[in-house]
């Protein structure tokens, strides 16, 4: 091979070739250090230079530098030829040297060898301090007797050296102390004997579970992927919401492999003074060291790690996601709980976008490229995190003073022992992980811990439900899970645990359907205040809530209502509150348009039963749906136009003779044509509904809180019933139904039918009469 920088050809058979200065440097030094100390005894005519010699030889240290010179002769002659004869640098390089070292680490341990490695050293040094002393000291013969008199030594001049050191020890040890005691703290050790959890013990995360198990099969053998010329992953980092079992998963990683369990604190690398975070780093990862070859490995766990992963923290303001105008919450009610998922999220990002805030990248995370990072700043505290990702790039670089003393000496360094340091990291804020964190080689693997589906809930449920006494059927259980979509392993243990006080407080110690229920609301929808409406008023949000329960339940086969409520929570008069059957991650455009006729069903039911009047309160429903109906009309291809208004560039929209006034206006139209058309729908259903509207709205006057199956027994038809009798999009299940969505199936008389089963003109028709006709006012 070729050395580039220098044009030479280098060998790789041979020694690299030293410079002159590392050759003659330490000679230099014995001839400087043994002429001076010749020179300080010959004084002619009395004592010659052959009698100083001779005077020399009889002292240890000029025995020492008479012995050593020759040995560094011969050591540099090896090096030369070393450096000229491949034959001789492999005998002595792989044959007696490298002979040498297979023996060690074929006889001893890793954690023997160190531990020998550390007492060796030491002696040296009291050796080389004896030798001073000898050479100092009087009345000591030799450096063994000069160390085993140290004490004495040291007390006949304690005075003296007291008084000297007194000040700068005093002065060092004050800022010393300090430090020391503001890196410590912050971490903590579990040993494997202490670790009782198991994968057993985490519930509702099996998939990630067994992704998780996966590196712990490495790091329990880890000679089969090392022996193949590959690595022990390194890191993991687990993310996702709060409560759904990142940390539990960690422990039970360390418990599975039998392993030291070391876990960090959040806040332990954040400190007042610069510098501590980096002590903290640099002693915790040399505990890591020692732990991993005193143990065969160690787990570490960050937890929150964006509070020390990132270069910086969040831009300025609160999280996204609340509202654009808070004042405006106490002129509407709590009008969107009855909306899917998907048409919240639509909601969201338009308050988001009315706040000012920029629509956060979600989907970066999808999978392992990670987009969108944060940063700027602080992170954990100044070079904390440049500490970390230096430690953990760096667990296989040769460390101690032993490898220093090699390198002076022109000697190979040893190789570092195999360090096995498995690192976990738990956050809910990816996206402010500094990418340099999350490169391979550092994190290896990134998981999402995300909500548990719903088999996970009822293996949840079911194991937190064995700690009590309860009376819930099997039935019961897996309803349950149903309609407690995106609850986490923690938020389904505190309902279990809210329920048994409820219990306890009636004197029982059987927890029941009805605890569990009240639990559940309790946690969702905060206690109520015990607001007392006057009359007419109760009577008013009673019509607006039960328009909302009865048009859900009519209409929506894929949701069902959770409870209904005119209590007034906070800032809330009332609500419907549903629950998707599915967790689905996508919704068509028949069932949103369903979504905005419960949205439009209080302004229905309001106008339906006051004489065409209605309350302030319609006005977050009239947001919801209209916010709705803009997304779908200008994103996603639901109206008349097929471009999407998210993706037109700006200099389309710039360009005279002002075409954003135009577009807009074509999408007010399309929008109030297309909420006009749903209005007058709902308002013709619940016409059709009325007596069951009103016995609702009683019903909810009577009780203030009322469940989805009170108001199904009241109407009497099951949850979706109007749209299951005429199918619309994606009503449909079957495989046939399928074939005919794609055009594949066709009727007895050779039409091609669409996927609702009904024939494309009537589609055609429903488009005719939304983009015809005018505003109707009811």
């Amino acid at each position: 091979m070729t050395n580039v920088a220098e044009g030479k050809a280098v060998n790789a058979d041979v020694r690299r070739r030293s410079q002159t200065w590392d050759r003659l440097k330490f000679l230099t030094l014995i001839v400087f250090v043994f002429g001076f100390m010749l020179l300080t005894r010959i004084n002619p005519p009395f004592v010659t230079a052959t009698d100083a010699i001779a005077d020399m030889w009889q002292s240890n240290v000029g025995r020492f530098l008479m012995i050593v010179f020759p040995l560094e002769v011969l050591r540099q002659a090896h090096y030369l030829l070393s450096e000229r004869s491949a034959g001789y640098h492999r005998l002595w390089h792989e044959g007696v040297f490298g002979g040498f070292e297979r023996q060690a680490q074929k006889r001893f341990k890793p954690w023997t060898r160190f531990r020998l490695g550390r007492y060796i050293r030491i002696a040296i040094y009291l050796l080389v301090l004896g030798t001073i002393l000898d050479y100092f000291v009087a009345d000591v013969s030799n450096p063994v007797e000069a160390i085993i008199n140290l004490p004495r030594i040291a007390a006949r001049n304690l005075q003296q050296y007291f008084i000297f050191l007194m000040y700068p020890v005093l002065l060092i040890s004050q800022f010393g102390l300090l430090f020391w005691f503001l890196s410590r703290g912050g971490v903590d050790t579990v040993m494997p004997e202490e670790i009782t959890t198991r994968y057993a013990d985490v519930w509702g995360q099996d998939h990630v579970l067994d992704l998780v198990s996966e590196n712990v099969g490495f790091l329990e053998k880890p000679d089969e992927i090392e022996e193949k010329g590959g690595y022990i992953p390194g890191g993991m980092l687990l993310w996702g919401p709060p409560g759904t079992g990142k940390t539990l998963m960690a422990e039970a990683t360390a418990g599975e492999v039998g392993v030291p369990f070391v876990f960090v604190d959040p806040g332990a690398f954040i400190n007042m003074f610069m510098g501590v975070g980096i002590l903290k780093v640099k002693g915790l990862f040399r505990k890591l060291r020692k732990l991993s070859l005193r143990h065969g490995g160690v787990v570490v766990f960050f937890d929150e790690a964006d509070s020390l992963g990132s270069r910086g923290s969040l831009a300025q303001g609160g999280p996204p996601g609340q509202p654009a105008d808070p004042g405006m919450s106490n002129l509407v009610c709590n009008g969107d709980l009855y909306l899917s998922s998907q048409a919240l999220t639509m909601i969201d990002h338009s308050l988001d976008r009315a706040a000012g805030q920029e629509e956060p990248d979600r989907g970066g995370w999808i999978n392992r490229v990670i987009m969108g990072m944060g940063g700027g700043g602080g992170g954990g505290g100044m070079g904390t995190l440049q500490a970390l990702l230096t430690e953990i790039s760096g667990l296989t670089k040769p460390r101690g003073i032993s490898n220093k003393v090699r390198k002076a000496l022109g000697m190979k360094p040893k190789p570092a022992p195999k360090y096995r340091i498995f690192i976990m990291m738990a956050t809910n804020m990816p996206n402010v992980l500094d990418p340099a964190l999350l490169r391979p080689g550092r994190i290896d693997r990134i998981y999402k811990v995300g909500y548990p589906t719903k088999d996970g809930r009822l293996t949840t449920f079911k194991g937190y439900l064995k700690k009590i006494e309860h009376d819930l059927t099997e039935k019961q259980i897996d309803d349950l899970a149903l309609k407690t979509p995106y609850y986490s392993g923690a938020k389904i243990k505190d309902v279990v645990n809210e329920a048994l006080i409820l219990a306890l407080r009636d004197d029982r110690e059987v927890v029941t359907w009805e605890d569990i229920w009240k639990a559940k609301t309790l946690k969702e929808m905060g206690p109520a205040e015990g607001f007392e409406y006057v009359e007419r008023e109760e009577f008013a949000v009673a019509i607006h809530e039960a328009g909302h329960a009865v048009a859900a339940h009519l209409l929506r086969a894929y949701a069902d209502i959770d409870i209904a409520t005119i209590e007034r929570r906070g800032e809330t008069g009332g609500f419907v509150s549903s629950i998707a059957l599915e967790d689905r991650f996508t919704q068509w455009k028949s069932e949103l348009e369903l979504d905005v006729k419960v949205s439009l069903a209080s302004l229905a039911t309001e106008r339906m039963f006051f004489g065409g009047d209605n309350s302030m309160g319609v006005g977050g429903d009239l947001r919801n749906a209209t916010t709705v109906v803009s997304r779908m009309v200008g994103v996603y291809a639901m109206g008349e136009n097929i471009a999407s208004m998210a993706g037109l560039p700006q200099h389309a929209l710039d360009q005279p003779p002002d075409p954003t006034e135009r577009i807009s206006s074509t999408l007010r139209g399309q929008i109030e044509r297309r909420l006009q058309r749903l209005y007058d729908e709902v308002y013709q259903l619940l016409e059709e509904h009325k007596t069951s509207v009103y016995a609702v709205a009683r019903l909810l006057q009577e009780k203030k809180t009322i469940s989805g199956g009170e108001v199904a027994a009241i109407i009497g038809t099951e949850s979706g019933s109007i749209t299951t009798e005429n199918p619309i999009g994606f009503a449909a299940s079957n495989a046939d139904s399928h074939a005919r969505a794609l055009g594949l199936a066709q009727s007895d008389a050779g039409e091609t039918r669409m996927g609702n089963g009904q024939v494309d003109a009537t589609t055609a028709d429903s488009e005719t009469d939304e983009t015809g006709g005018g505003v109707e006012d009811h």
